[in-house]
């Protein structure tokens, strides 16, 4: 394939697996030109794999490509309607009398063309004739009269009557012309089929065809494709020197191990890892539930297999790209997808072990703040997922080992903080449940952010854990213990940390003493930020403060 796009007559010669990789780096536009102007076209689109042509088909726009649904054979034709003539396990007919009006050509291409309707299941067709038309039968009926567009057979017994219109009802009426006029006594067959066969019996049987012939694209059954996301064992990374190429996924910078892995390969070695990529990519297709003829998921899907082939790369290889090429050699890529996934799921594990712990929960709230309640809800869904800190964003899949030790490092202030809260409020639900009945509001609407701030300002005041509103009456005693400075540069007072600490550290367990020591810090500091300056210049909190510090006399409404 030249440079411009434009086919030649040495293309036809390439061996197969060439030509096809030459064709798909291409843009749809240039891939269905070089078809298109190829010296043998017919002869080269049929020796095309259907799910090559499918995929071109589809990018370009089925309006733009009808050429190629014409030159394509009946079996390619019949791949075309298996990917995209379903929605799932349900035929969709529209989407079939769409492939049927591209695929027919002139007046002289109608063999061409019924032979593509017979290479189409029986079943498809005659759940078609159901949906589009209503067959009756004169001799039963002679004076039914309907109001649409009709057509009588030739021999007078039967009344089409088509329930479509405009160039739907077009296509439908020709289809039924030609096969009366291909074989009249099968055509009778079929009316009678549609009359009287159930539809749902149609569309089950062209379903379990359709089945068999995926499995034989590569698509499997979804009981073996549920299979790609075992947890698998875990090997620990090797131990390796780091190379130089470690450094950058070290350092943040993104590698795809995949690439550097296939980098390495020879042509065979290539052509091989590409079919077990298929593969995997096939199996992760079916087990997401998505339609094999739905390119909008195959693309996501196949972004998802990539980055965990990836991570499980990563950590295989000690995040050493050089060593990718090796490790691709001596494991397959489904066992190398496996390890990726496991990576994930073991967060997801842990996040749903956190969630079910004792004190977790209280008032339907998961006791955590909400960066970490952010965290645990991505990484609990069934595929696990990160989250980022921008409030709205959905989670984005996991790309590195970086990114995997970033969770793990949430999850673990999360189980601290669970603990922590559990121990300041009591540690036990009734005692915590009797806490935040002080506050006078439900504890979703008071917040977590808003609990810890009064603990630890009540921690300031009194050098000790008590989960309670601050009294109106010690707000003066608060800011002299709390704030110094400036109102241009508002500190918090050394001293207040320190007796917040002491207060506080007494009443958690040793395992969430140093996530408390960093929600002190950032509590106060939050504190001053917001209400210091107005401090240091009237020597009050102003009573807008209940909004980041409940008191007692400003409950949340």
């Amino acid at each position: 394939m030249s440079e411009n796009g434009k086919g030649n007559g040495r293309d036809a010669q390439l061996a197969p697996r060439e030509l096809r990789q030459r064709l798909m780096r291409l843009s749809p536009r240039q891939r269905v030109d070089a078809l298109l102007e190829a010296p043998d076209a017919r002869k080269l689109v049929r020796s095309l794999p259907p799910e090559d042509l499918y995929v071109t088909i589809q990018e370009l726009g089925l309006a733009d490509a009808t050429e190629l649904v014409q030159l394509a054979s009946p079996a390619q034709f019949r791949a075309f309607v298996d990917l995209g003539g379903w929605q799932r396990d349900k035929l969709d007919p529209h989407a079939v009398l769409t492939w049927l009006r591209a695929a027919r050509g002139g007046v002289d291409d109608a063999e061409e063309f019924l032979r593509k309707v017979h290479a189409v299941d029986l079943e498809v067709v005659e759940y078609l004739l159901r949906e589009f038309t209503e067959v009756h039968d004169l001799e039963e009926n002679p004076d039914v009269n309907p109001q649409g567009v009709t057509m009588e057979t030739p021999e007078g017994r039967y009344l089409v009557e088509f329930k479509l219109e405009g160039v739907e009802m077009s296509a439908m009426r020709s289809l039924v012309n030609d096969l009366i006029a291909e074989n009249p006594f099968e055509a009778v067959r079929l009316f009678e089929a549609v009359r009287w066969e159930i539809p749902s019996e149609m569309e089950e049987s062209a379903f379990q065809f359709r089945r068999g012939r995926l499995l034989d694209l590569g698509f499997p059954s979804l009981e073996d494709a549920v299979a790609l996301f075992s947890r698998v064992d875990v090997p620990p990374a090797p131990d390796v020197t780091r190379a130089p190429g470690a450094a950058l996924a070290a350092t943040g910078g993104h590698v795809d191990y995949l690439e550097a892995a296939f980098r390495g390969l020879t042509m065979l070695e290539r052509e091989n890892a590409e079919d077990e990529l298929r593969g995997v990519a096939n199996a992760a297709l079916v087990a997401e539930l998505a339609d094999p003829g739905d390119l909008d998921a195959t693309r996501r899907v196949g972004e998802m297999v990539r980055d965990y082939l990836s991570l499980g790369l990563e950590h295989l290889t000690a995040a050493d790209p050089g060593r990718a090429t090796d490790v691709l050699r001596d494991t397959p890529l489904r066992r190398v997808f496996q390890v990726g996934f496991t990576l994930t799921l073991q967060l997801k594990f842990r996040a749903d072990r956190l969630v079910k712990a004792p004190g977790a929960l209280l008032e339907g709230v998961l006791m955590v703040l909400p960066e970490e309640a952010a965290a645990i809800e991505a990484l609990r869904r069934k595929r696990p997922r990160r989250a980022l800190r921008v409030d709205g964003a959905e989670p984005v899949p996991f790309r590195s080992l970086r990114e995997v030790a970033s969770s793990e490092a949430l999850l673990a202030r999360a189980e601290a903080q669970v603990a922590l809260f559990h121990a300041v409020l009591g540690g036990s639900e009734a005692s915590a449940r009797e806490a935040v009945a002080r506050f006078g509001v439900p504890l979703e609407t008071l917040g977590l952010e808003r609990l810890l701030a009064a603990v630890v300002a009540m921690a300031v005041l009194e050098g000790r854990a008590d989960a309670r509103p601050v009294p109106l009456g010690r707000t003066v005693e608060l800011g002299q213990r709390l704030v110094e400075g400036t109102p241009e540069e508002p500190r918090v007072r050394a001293s207040a940390a320190e007796r917040a600490l002491a207060g506080l550290e007494g009443a958690v367990p040793p395992e969430a003493r140093g996530e408390l020591r960093r929600l002190v810090t950032l509590t106060l500091g939050r504190l001053v930020s917001e209400l210091g300056a107005a401090w240091l210049q009237e020597g009050r909190l102003d009573p807008i403060a209940s909004a980041v510090l409940p008191m007692e006399s400003h409950p949340v409404p």
